[in-house]
């Protein structure tokens, strides 16, 4: 192996780890909303309750401090992979883009979290602009987690492209489709936050009233909106199905990589189906809702993998045509 390529594994690894640790703060800071904690620090940032170090936190400070001290540490590892990337790839390389993008998007997601908790958009606010915040926060989060993927990912592609590089041949699929999935998957994840904000303010004490909420014309708006999310979600796992499933089933042969890809894909969206239903059976547990966005955000990943395996340079083994 040569000397570059060994540099470039030890960035991809680097990346993958970078990856990891900005998934498990996600995963916390979902905790933070879900425990109602948003307002542990008070409105006060970056300092928590106007101190550097609180004095007797509690309970609610000790769960927000750690999600903005976990917050800090990957938002310094992304700054250290566009360092490295800068330092390990010539310019005009596509992993260098995909760093500076992880590194913008970070910033905008620190900047969310800011404002959510200096507009005191936290604990019990139940106003729509907080709904809003909530939703820009996924979408962006999602972005990232892309970016962060692609970053991993490419230093080992001969020739990157990106998730729209042209038509997946031999499938009949085209980079609409590729597109398509993705924006439903972000639509799914958005709708998700904003069912689990519904879910955490006005929590129901069994099924049956939690349909009586979702049908009643006074309920609050997040509560009848929260009914949106499973339509948008089988839309977003068909059309992440029909992705996988193209990838497998085409009339050429795909690569060991795009099939492995696939078929994940496919595993992951019956899972994300499945753990939707029994969210909903629990009248969502905070375990559960944490279980539920994990899988989320794996099966977005996996999806990023694929469209981007698919997109790059022999992605189909040729197959031979008899005369």
């Amino acid at each position: 192996m040569t000397s570059a390529a060994t540099a470039s594994g030890r960035f991809s690894r680097f990346a993958w780890i970078t990856l990891g640790a900005n998934l498990a703060v996600i995963l916390w800071g979902a905790f933070v909303r879900a425990t109602g904690s948003g307002a542990g620090c008070g409105s006060h940032w970056p300092l928590c309750n106007g101190e550097a170090v609180p004095r007797s936190p509690s309970a609610e400070t000790l769960i927000e401090l750690t999600h903005r001290l976990t917050s800090g540490v990957a938002l310094l590892m992304v700054i250290a992979m566009l360092w490295w990337a800068y330092r390990a790839f010539p310019r005009g390389h596509p992993v260098r883009w995909a760093a500076w993008a992880s590194t913008v998007l970070i910033f905008v997601e620190a900047a969310i979290g800011a404002g959510l908790v200096l507009f005191e958009l936290v604990a019990e606010n139940e106003s729509m602009a907080r709904a809003l915040f909530m939703a820009t926060h996924l979408a962006n989060t999602f972005l990232l987690l892309a970016a962060l993927t692609l970053t991993a990912a490419w230093p080992g592609d001969e020739e990157p492209r990106g998730l729209f590089g042209r038509t997946l041949e031999g499938t009949g699929i085209s980079r609409w489709m590729v597109s398509g999935t993705l924006l439903a998957l972000i639509a799914t994840g958005v709708s998700g936050a904003v069912a689990a904000l519904g879910d955490t303010l006005f929590p129901a004490l069994s099924f049956a009233e939690a349909i009586q909420q979702d049908l009643s014309p006074t309920a609050h708006i997040l509560v009848r909106l929260r009914v949106l999310h499973p339509l948008i979600a089988l839309g977003g796992g068909l059309l992440a199905f029909l992705l996988a499933r193209g990838q497998l089933h085409g009339s050429t042969a795909a690569t060991p990589r795009v099939e492995r890809y696939a078929q994940r894909t496919i595993a992951l969206v019956f899972l994300q189906l499945a753990g939707g239903v029994l969210n909903v059976a629990l009248l969502a547990p905070v375990w559960m809702q944490l279980v539920h966005l994990l899988v989320a955000d794996l099966l977005w990943i996996q999806v990023v993998l694929l469209a981007e395996a698919a997109t790059s340079r022999g992605a189909r083994r040729a197959t031979a045509v008899p005369p």
